[in-house]
């Protein structure tokens, strides 16, 4: 009963930090502007770099990614020492990562604080996966960086840097390096992530999807 409750605070807190709309805040203090209303009408980091430029864009990047991580590491703390044993294995700490890592996600996603609108989750993933392990979380990046230069298509950069980070956690795993309930976690985010770009998808598909630098829909400030 005791953990349960752990669970569900950490879910609690994790999804109430992961809410915080930045890139709203963000908007309003440097634009004047309500982000929902310009772009692709999300609060997300993308939007706000897309719609207000570079630097508006990575400080809602950087705060996006920083509600996540706190929110992974505050159930480190909420957690404990308590013991959770499958199948032989404390999965505890593991468990309370991944809580916290997933109910930021879909507490940008699903804010709260605005109506359950929000953004993607990307750089929410990458916050809680940059304290779940650091080295991966950093490859992904660099890897949806890479692809989304080249391509110039964040979106399709986003998402096949979840697919990267899957497939790491995975390989990780079969080498008895990570745990393998961390791929339960990188099939979570990755489907999310998937999820909240099925517009994409089908823009990318229909070769309509804006590419990196098109100043459409850019909002002068």
């Amino acid at each position: 009963m005791i953990l349960f409750v752990k669970y569900l605070i950490i879910v609690i807190i994790a999804y109430l930090l992961g809410a915080i709309p930045f890139g709203l805040i963000i908007s309003r203090r440097v634009a004047h502007v309500d982000i929902r209303e310009h772009g692709s009408g999300n609060v997300g980091a993308t939007n706000v770099f897309r719609t207000l430029g570079a630097r508006p864009g990575l400080v809602t990047a950087v705060l996006d990614m920083s509600k996540a991580a706190l929110s992974v590491l505050l159930a480190v703390f909420i957690a404990g020492n308590e013991v959770f044993a499958v199948g032989g294995q404390d999965i505890h700490v593991q468990l309370a990562q991944i809580l916290a890592a997933i109910s930021a996600m879909v507490g940008h996603n699903w804010s709260v604080y605005i109506k359950f609108k929000g953004g993607k989750g990307v750089a929410c993933f990458f916050g809680g996966l940059l304290v779940i392990n650091w080295v991966v979380a950093l490859i992904g990046m660099a890897a949806g960086i890479i692809i989304g230069l080249t391509t110039r298509y964040v979106s399709l950069g986003s998402m096949l840097a979840a697919v990267c980070v899957l497939l790491m956690l995975v390989a990780l795993a079969l080498l008895a390096v990570s745990a393998p309930l961390y791929i339960v976690y990188g099939l979570l985010a990755t489907g999310l992530i998937v999820f909240q770009h099925r517009g994409n998808i089908v823009r990318l598909q229909s070769g309509t999807e804006l590419k990196l630098g098109d100043k459409s829909a850019k909002v002068e400030i």
